[in-house]
């Protein structure tokens, strides 16, 4: 893959964090996971995290008060916790441990992830350059998309609720294009 030829190579006993950015449905896991299967065959270490993984509960995210879209963006994560717990450590700690939800609980487990010395952290998700977070990236991968491809991937039974990817999911992604300029930031734009 060209791909690899652009991002930096790994040096021992140190670590290459790549955030691999999209907006929903645009192919970020499919593409991770290619990604991380690439770097398995140059007999790289590679520790795959899923932001998704780390939403909060219901209750912090639906029906607070706020608009559909500022709750997705702004509060479907604990922004600040990640950053301390998570962003902050992946340089150093051996070991993160992480609350892990579960979407059919609603719950959290915590899941201990081992990180080694030497490896490349592929870390996916939307809104993953948002100011809070966006620093702690060695390279950053773009997959952009047209919003009506993306929403053809939804299941038919998403698709019949429109309104709410009008109000939450969409309003979001517009907050998150002209104040963050993802695809400006990024070190390479795909278009998936």
């Amino acid at each position: 893959m060209v791909l690899l030829k652009s991002i930096p190579t790994i040096e021992k006993g140190n670590r290459l964090i790549i955030g691999i950015d999209g907006l929903s449905r645009s192919g970020k896991t499919t593409f991770t996971n290619k990604l991380s299967h690439l770097f398995h065959k140059e007999n790289s270490n590679v520790c795959v995290l899923h932001m998704d993984d780390y939403i909060v509960e219901r209750n912090k995210r639906y029906n607070t008060g706020h608009e559909a879209w500022y709750e997705y963006y702004t509060l479907q994560w604990d922004v600040g916790w990640l950053k301390e717990n998570l962003f902050e450590k992946l340089k150093e700690a051996s070991m993160l441990v992480l609350p892990c939800y579960d979407n059919e609980s609603d719950s959290h487990s915590m899941q201990n992830i081992k990180m080694a010395d030497s490896c490349v952290l592929l870390i996916e998700g939307v809104f993953l350059q948002r100011k809070e977070w966006r620093n702690f990236y060695d390279y950053v991968v773009y997959l952009d998309c047209p919003r009506e491809e993306r929403f053809a991937r939804e299941s038919v039974s998403a698709q019949d609720e429109i309104k709410k990817f009008m109000n939450r999911y969409w309003k979001a992604e517009d907050y998150y294009l002209a104040t963050e300029a993802p695809a400006k930031q990024a070190n390479i734009v795909l278009k998936n």
